[in-house]
């Protein structure tokens, strides 16, 4: 399953996710790699999505984080994100749907390129997109989504997020996804593709996943990278 389609009605499916990253080097006005102080980010946050009806799937995240940098230290909660998917359009193979939903800032990065605890309320209209196949006699998929955020305290942002997955046997999927965004303020605002690969291996409703990011492109960003870690469980 990938987040363009919908849950089964009834169903909920549990994602707890920790990511720590950090970095020492950044992307300058001109996408060139520059030295920057040492700064750490930690979040451990819980994913929920809960299918209502065929179509109608409720999603959220909360968590909390941590991190320091050579100006601050911080602790405390991290974003809180809440919304609704709706499903426009599913076949055998393919999902079409939308997102629309709300999220309150932490006291952490609430975006890569800012300051901890800069930001406040967020408003996120998403298209989703996936199509899944058989290929060399594995399952795949492909899911593409594009997002607009209107932010308050921060610039308003356009994302575009792709995954690429692989079922190279029953109990065992391959991901590899790529992260994509800029902000509104022109040739010298905050851009960014992030690239994580990572493999997942399932035992009963159960799944574990183990993966790594990296910022590969930037400007006006830290290239921050690290592990990360994620539980699933389908109830």
């Amino acid at each position: 399953m990938a987040g363009a389609w919908p849950m089964d009605a009834g169903r909920t499916q549990l994602i707890a996710k920790y990511e720590r990253t950090s970095a020492d080097q950044g992307f300058d006005p001109n996408g060139a790699l520059v030295t920057v102080g040492h700064r750490r980010d930690e979040m451990l946050s819980v994913f929920v999505e809960h299918g209502v009806t065929p179509r109608l799937t409720l999603q959220g995240k909360v968590g909390v984080t941590r991190g320091h940098d050579r100006w601050v230290d911080y602790s405390g909660r991290g974003p809180i994100e809440a919304g609704v998917r709706w499903t426009v359009r599913r076949d055998d193979r393919s999902s079409l749907a939308v997102y629309v939903g709300a999220g309150e800032a932490g006291v952490g990065r609430n975006a890569g390129y800012a300051t901890p605890g800069q930001g406040s309320l967020d408003l996120e209209a998403r298209v989703l997109y996936g199509r899944s196949a058989v290929w060399r006699g594995r399952e795949v998929f492909v899911d593409l989504q594009a997002a607009r955020l209107k932010r308050q305290g921060l610039a308003d942002e356009t994302r575009v997020d792709a995954t690429l997955g692989m079922r190279p046997a029953r109990d065992w999927l391959v991901l590899a996804q790529t992260y994509a965004g800029r902000t509104d303020h022109g040739d010298v605002g905050a851009r960014w593709v992030k690239n994580e690969i990572s493999v997942v291996r399932a035992v009963g409703p159960w799944s574990a996943q183990v993966g790594w990011r990296d910022t590969v492109v930037g400007r006006e960003v830290a290239r921050d990278r690290g592990v990360m870690l994620s539980l699933w469980r389908r109830l």
